[in-house]
């Protein structure tokens, strides 16, 4: 498992995570990971139900693993459908576009 990145090397600190995250020599299970997360998740709320209480996955924490944008245009490939007639049809409001 490589280092945190330094996003999120804060946050591993505040939830005393950090030391855990650097463990090196620990052989992670993905598979086993994977279905402990699926057995936890809650599709009606969108959320992991765990021991510690409740817990959702961000825009943010995608933006922090992914070191993907989250401002700025849009990227999409679906170039042959209205943008506008898109928005309203998923998430009802179409967003101001920007120059």
């Amino acid at each position: 498992m490589p280092y945190p990145g330094p996003k999120i090397e804060s946050s591993l600190i505040q939830v005393e995570f950090l030391d855990i995250a650097k463990l090196k020599q620990i052989k992670i299970d993905d598979a086993l990971v994977t279905t402990a997360l699926v057995e936890r998740w809650r599709s009606k709320s969108h959320t992991f139900h765990l021991l510690v209480g409740e817990c959702t996955i961000t825009l943010e924490d995608v933006a922090l693993q992914l070191s993907l944008r989250v401002d700025g245009k849009p990227v999409t490939t679906l170039t042959y459908y209205d943008w506008e007639q898109m928005c309203t049809k998923y998430i009802v409001v179409v967003p101001q576009i920007m120059h």
